[in-house]
C-alpha cells in the first residue's frame, strides 16, 4: 500500500498503520503493535490523546495558518507560557529539528560577526552528535557516515570535540569560536550520556573565549529525559536551546529559544519560515506544555524509564552489553554477535516498534504517557526476541 508511490528515502518497512491509542498501534490488517518508538520521539502524549485531539479540532475550526507578518492569539499565548516556564527571553518557531538548529547556527554566525568580525565563525559540536539532514546540520553532525562525497562541498567552519574529554576543551576555543553546541544525550549516536561536570566545564571554557553556548534538545527536550529541558539537569545554562520532535505532540514544529548574549541578535529579515509557528501547531504545543506542567508528570516519566532499564538489566541476557539512558530515552547496547537492525525486524514481526541508534544500539522512545500494561506487553516481546 503506497509502496510504489512514495520515494523510499527512509528504507521503510512494508507496514501501513491506520490508527493508534496511547502507545498502541494497529495496521491495515488489524494487527496490534506496542509502540516503543513514538514516531522517533514525536508522539510525546501518545496516539489520539483526547486533550490534544480536542485542541487541534477546536483550533482548526478557527484558523490553521496565517502569515508571520501578523500575530495569532494562540501563538502569543504559547510563546509567553513557554518562555515563562523555561526562563528564556525569546523564541523563534520553525517546523522541525533541522530548522531549529539552522536558526541556532545562523544566530551563532551573526553573534560571532557582531563580536569579532569575520574571523569569529567556528561552531563546535560533539563527536557522535546528530543535528539534522540539511547541508548545514549534516556538516555539524559529528559522524562521518553522514558526510558522503555526493553531498559535498559541506559548510565551512564546523569543528568537533570529544564529549566528556576534559583535555579536549583546554585548547579548543579561541577568538575564532562563535558557539559550542552540546547535544544533551547523543540520541542517534547511540544514546550516549553527557557528564554534567564536563558540560559545565566545556560551557565555561567556550564562554571565556567569548562564544555562545547552545544545546540541541531536539530529542532530549520537552520531557523526553525526565525534565522539560535536559540542559537544566546538566546545569550548564545554555544561551540557546533548540526543540522539536515532541514539542507539539505530532504536529510539525520546532523552536529556537535564546537568552543572555543571544537575546537580541536576530532582527527582522534575519531568518524566516512560511509555515512556522502557525496557530494549529501552537495550539497543539500549548496542550503539550500544559500537560507536562501537571503534578507528577515528570516523576512518572523518570519512574517508568528506570523501571524499563532495570527490568532489562535483570534479564542477564547474553546479547545485551549495556542499558543506559535518561527518562524515556533508552539505549540497549547489543554485543557483536547480534545486530540491532535484525532485532528491530524481529520485534516488528512480533508486534513491537523499536528503532536503532549508531551501529550497536536498540533505542526505545515510547510515548511519555505509556501505560504499565503497554510497557509489560512490549518488554515481553522484546525479551522473547533477544533471549531467543
Amino acid at each position: 500500500m503506497g509502496k510504489d508511490n512514495v520515494v523510499n528515502n527512509y528504507g521503510s518497512f512494508d507496514i501501513t498503520f491506520v490508527r493508534g491509542k496511547n502507545a498502541t498501534l494497529w495496521d491495515v490488517d488489524g494487527k496490534k503493535y506496542i509502540d516503543f518508538m513514538a514516531g522517533i520521539g514525536v508522539n510525546s502524549l501518545g496516539h489520539a490523546n483526547k486533550d490534544l485531539v480536542a485542541a487541534i479540532q477546536s483550533q482548526a475550526e478557527k484558523q490553521i495558518h496565517i502569515s508571520n507578518y501578523y500575530l495569532s492569539d494562540v501563538g502569543v499565548e504559547y510563546a509567553e507560557e513557554l518562555l515563562r516556564y523555561t526562563g528564556f527571553d525569546g523564541v523563534y518557531f520553525g517546523n522541525s529539528g533541522a530548522e531549529a538548529n539552522e536558526a541556532a547556527f545562523k544566530l551563532a554566525r551573526k553573534f560571532g560577526h557582531l563580536n569579532g568580525g569575520a574571523k569569529r565563525r567556528v561552531i563546535y559540536t560533539l563527536e557522535n552528535s546528530f543535528h539534522g539532514r540539511t547541508l548545514a546540520t549534516l556538516t555539524a553532525t559529528g559522524q562521518e557516515k553522514f558526510h558522503p562525497e555526493c553531498f559535498a562541498p559541506y559548510a565551512e567552519c564546523f569543528k568537533t570535540i570529544r564529549a566528556n574529554d576534559f583535555d579536549a576543551i583546554k585548547t579548543a576555543f579561541d577568538e575564532t569560536t562563535a558557539a559550542l553546541m552540546i547535544e544533551c544525550v547523543q540520541g542517534e549516536g547511540g544514546v550516549n550520556l553527557i557528564d554534567a561536570e564536563w558540560a559545565k566545564a566545556a560551557a565555561a571554557a567556550a564562554r571565556k573565549a567569548g562564544a555562545l553556548v547552545m544545546a540541541d534538545e531536539v530529542q532530549t527536550g520537552v520531557g523526553r529525559t525526565g525534565a522539560f529541558l535536559a540542559s537544566d539537569a546538566l546545569g550548564f545554562e545554555p544561551d540557546v536551546v533548540t526543540l522539536a520532535k515532541g514539542i507539539a505532540g505530532g504536529i510539525p514544529m520546532g523552536a529556537c529559544l535564546f537568552r543572555n548574549k543571544a537575546a537580541n541578535v536576530f532582527v527582522a529579515n534575519d531568518h524566516q519560515s512560511t509555515f512556522a509557528g502557525n496557530p494549529l501547531a501552537c495550539s497543539a504545543a500549548l496542550t503539550v506544555l500544559r500537560t507536562m506542567q501537571k503534578k507528577e508528570f515528570f516523576e512518572r516519566v523518570n519512574f517508568v524509564g528506570e523501571k524499563i532499564r532495570s527490568k532489562i538489566k535483570s534479564w542477564n541476557c547474553d546479547v545485551v552489553q549495556e542499558v543506559r539512558g535518561k527518562g524515556l530515552m533508552i539505549g540497549i547496547q547489543i554485543k557483536p554477535q547480534a545486530k540491532p537492525s535484525e532485532i528491530q525486524v524481529e520485534c516488528l514481526k512480533n508486534g513491537l516498534c523499536v528503532c536503532t541508534a549508531g551501529a550497536d544500539v536498540v533505542r526505545f522512545l515510547p510515548p511519555l504517557t505509556i501505560s504499565d500494561e503497554e510497557i509489560e506487553e512490549g518488554l515481553a516481546i522484546f525479551k522473547s526476541i533477544i533471549k531467543g
